[in-house]
């Protein structure tokens, strides 16, 4: 039979470690840390002229915190819509999102406020330009290559019109 000795150190850690533990596991999803990208959500069709969008839908603020981090790839017509129950002032960031996005702020009639290019890993804030209660999230470039602006109506179920 061995014996190990634990240091005095160690010996006086070992109860407020395991007293750690516990209230890490004992905390709700939302507050512990993200380290690997959230379940693909439950998806929408959005329609940008002739164009279809599966949006996945981002809705509870666990959702919206996580978003696209940490994914590794963005599917050509996939992206990510964010659904709010009031407008208001909506900013992103990239902290953790590994391709890059255009972010489409979008008003109740699916009309597209603004746009911004929005670099990975990068903690740099993109705005909507008024409120706003949706933001859509799709492939760097994607809007650009269909000719899509501000001012230009997208149609689905969650938009008014």
């Amino acid at each position: 039979m061995t014996t190990v000795n634990a240091s005095p150190a160690l010996t006086r850690l070992g109860p407020l470690l395991l007293g750690m533990l516990a209230a890490l596991a004992l905390m709700p999803p939302q507050a512990r840390a993200q380290t690997a990208p959230q379940p693909k959500l439950q998806t929408i069709a959005i329609t940008a002229g002739m164009h279809v969008i599966q949006a996945e839908l981002a809705i509870s603020s666990q959702e919206q915190a996580t978003g696209m981090m940490f994914r590794r790839a963005m599917p050509g017509n996939e992206g990510m819509l964010f659904v709010n129950d009031e407008a208001g002032m909506r900013c992103f960031w990239m902290k953790n999102t590994l391709v890059p996005i255009t972010i489409a702020f979008i008003d109740d009639d699916g009309s597209i406020v603004n746009l911004a290019d929005m670099q990975p890993q990068s903690e740099q804030s993109h705005c909507s330009a008024k409120p706003v209660r949706y933001a859509l999230e799709m492939h760097q470039g994607w809007f650009a290559k269909r000719g899509l602006k501000a001012g230009f109506r997208l149609r689905g179920r969650p938009f008014k019109g």
